[in-house]
C-alpha cells in the first residue's frame, strides 16, 4: 500500500507538470483527490491492515494528499500570475501615440444671448431680477393692469396650477413684484430675463415655452426720449453700430403711450429684402411708459414718478443675430447646431 500511495504521488504530478490549463489541473485535483479517488480507496482499504500500519499509512496517505493539492495550487497561480501578465502586455498604453482631445461643451446660444443682455443693461446702470416661473393669476395680470374680465387675457390664460396661480406668461411680474420691494421710492433700473410659458401651436417662429428679458425704469421726471435712447445704445451694441430703431404706435394694457420697436434691417440695410419683407425695418420689441395704474397698484405716486418699460423675446433676438430660421433649433440638442455657437 505504501508504494501504491508513492505511485499515485508521482502519477498526479506528471500530470500538473503537464497541465496546460486551469481545467485540466481542475480535472487532477477531481480525479486524484475527489471522494472517489484513488486515494481514497487506499484509505477505504486500511482496515485490512494491522494496528501498527494504520497509523504510518493514514500519515502517508496524508502527506500524499497534501503533496499533490499543493503542486496544483502552485501550478494554478502561476497559470493566474502569467494570464495577468499577458493582460497588462496587450493593455499597455502607448504614451508615445498622439492623444485624443475632450470634446469640449459651450454654452447655450439662448444663454449667450441673455448675458449679452444682461452686459448691456448693467453698463446702463441697471440691475438683474429674478422671479417665480410658478405664479399668482394677481402679479402675472392684476398688477400690469389685466383685471380678470379685460380681454387682452385670452392672449395669455395658458398654463394654470390652481385657479389663482399659473406658469407666468411674462417676466413682467418681476417687475411689479420689484417696485413693490422699493415701497415708492425710486429710481428703480431693472432687467428680467427668464422663461415664461403660453398656450400657443409650436411652428418655426412659436414655442409654448420660451424665454423674454423685459426691462424696467422708474424715476422723477423719466420720459419716453429716455426709452428711445436706452433702445437705441442697446440695438447698436446688440446688432452693431451701423443699425437704428424706429418707434410705432401699439397698446399694451401695462403702458401708455405704447410703441413697437423696429430695427434697421443688416442685411439690405434699410434698402428692402425677403428678411425684412421689403420693408428695410425689423420688428424686435415692445415698449412704453408705465401705465400710471401699474406706478399706483405697486406703491408709487404717478404724479411724482414715472417710468418707461419693455419686453424682448430672447429667441427672436437670437434668431435674428445668428440668422436661425427655425425657432426649435435651440430645443432639439443637436450637436451639429449648437457646436456653431461655441465660445472660446
Amino acid at each position: 500500500m505504501r508504494e501504491q500511495l508513492e505511485g499515485l504521488k508521482q502519477e498526479a504530478l506528471a500530470k500538473v507538470t503537464a497541465a496546460q490549463s486551469e481545467k485540466e489541473l481542475q480535472d487532477v485535483r477531481v480525479a486524484y483527490l475527489g471522494k472517489k479517488g484513488p486515494i481514497t480507496e487506499v484509505l477505504r482499504g486500511m482496515g485490512k491492515l494491522s494496528t501498527e500500519e494504520r497509523p504510518v499509512i493514514g500519515a502517508l496517505a496524508n502527506v500524499v494528499r497534501d503533496e499533490i493539492k499543493a503542486a496544483i495550487d502552485e501550478k494554478m497561480e502561476k497559470m493566474a500570475a502569467s494570464a495577468l501578465d499577458q493582460k497588462l502586455k496587450a493593455e499597455t498604453i502607448d504614451v508615445t501615440l498622439p492623444g485624443r482631445k475632450p470634446t469640449q461643451g459651450t454654452t447655450h446660444p439662448l444663454n449667450q444671448v441673455v448675458r449679452e443682455i444682461e452686459e448691456i443693461f448693467l453698463g446702463m446702470g441697471f440691475s438683474v431680477g429674478e422671479g417665480p416661473e410658478i405664479e399668482t393669476d394677481y402679479y402675472n395680470f392684476e398688477a400690469l393692469n389685466l383685471p380678470k374680465d379685460h380681454p387682452a387675457r385670452d392672449m395669455q390664460d395658458s398654463f394654470y396650477i390652481t385657479e389663482d396661480t399659473l406658469l407666468r406668461t411674462q417676466t413682467s411680474p418681476v417687475q411689479a413684484r420689484t417696485m413693490e420691494a422699493h415701497k415708492g421710492k425710486g429710481p428703480v433700473k431693472v432687467v428680467a430675463p427668464g422663461k415664461v410659458f403660453r398656450r400657443d401651436d409650436d411652428d418655426a417662429t412659436h414655442s409654448h415655452q420660451f424665454m423674454q428679458a423685459e426691462g424696467l425704469y422708474v424715476d422723477k421726471d423719466v420720459r419716453m426720449s429716455d426709452l428711445k435712447g436706452v433702445l437705441e445704445l442697446f440695438a447698436k451694441q446688440f446688432f452693431g453700430q451701423d443699425r437704428e430703431i424706429r418707434l410705432r404706435p401699439s397698446f399694451f394694457p401695462f403702458t401708455e403711450p405704447s410703441v413697437e420697436i423696429d430695427v434697421s434691417c443688416g442685411i439690405c440695410k434699410g434698402q428692402g429684402c425677403r428678411v425684412c419683407k421689403q420693408s428695410g425695418w425689423i420688428e424686435v420689441l415692445g415698449a412704453g411708459m408705465v401705465h400710471p395704474r401699474v406706478l399706483e397698484m405697486s406703491g408709487f405716486d404717478p404724479n411724482e414718478y414715472s417710468g418707461f418699460a419693455f419686453g424682448m423675446g430672447v429667441e427672436r433676438l437670437a434668431m435674428l443675430k445668428y440668422d436661425v430660421d427655425d425657432i426649435r433649433q435651440f430645443y432639439t440638442n443637436d450637436n451639429r447646431f449648437l457646436q456653431q455657437f461655441h465660445t472660446k
